[in-house]
């Protein structure tokens, strides 16, 4: 099964592909959608979905993850990746996926087993489990690596638990 995780923002956004084959994580892709921060809103967000749609394309993921907002001090700053996660999740519907969405708590957690993690520490796990050469870069593209890692693990337990009725279906 392959997995598409996604870090939500509107002048980057990361995306991390994983596939799984039975019990093992194995790295596809990771990378970051960086939009021009001289153009107005809706043009960035055009760009983010325009990309989204190439990645699912090439990639063609069967599963995908987005990580909830948490509280923004800059409210101005939270609409405009407010908005950036509607186009996310409006490119993920179309492209007929369903969606799963986690906290940073909930994937820190699943990733390193402590939902206090640091960013260094979660990269240096990612890279032992998905057997990568260096600690994926930059942070954006790790924190969707994550993202994906997460759904992983709550798929095999929704799995384990339940037989795998599909709570992430439509």
């Amino acid at each position: 099964m392959r997995i598409l995780g996604i870090d939500p923002g509107y002048g980057i956004v990361g995306y991390g592909v994983i596939e799984i084959t039975g019990n093992r994580f194995f790295h596809v892709a990771h990378g970051a959608i960086r939009t021009n921060k001289n153009f107005e809103l809706c043009f960035r967000l055009e760009e983010i979905y325009e990309s989204l749609n190439d990645i699912i394309k090439k990639y063609n993921p069967e599963e995908s993850a987005v990580e909830k907002l948490f509280f923004f001090r800059n409210v101005t700053t939270a609409m405009a990746v407010s908005e950036a996660r509607g186009v996310i999740q409006l490119s993920l519907v179309k492209a007929g996926l369903n969606i799963a969405e986690y906290t940073p708590f909930q994937v820190k957690q699943a990733v390193t087993g402590s939902g206090k993690a640091e960013k260094g520490q979660i990269q240096r796990v990612l890279k032992m489990l998905l057997n990568l050469s260096a600690t994926p870069k930059p942070d954006d593209a790790a924190d969707a690596l994550a993202v994906a890692m997460c759904h992983a693990n709550s798929l095999r337990t929704k799995k384990f638990v339940d037989g795998g009725k599909g709570v992430f279906n439509r």
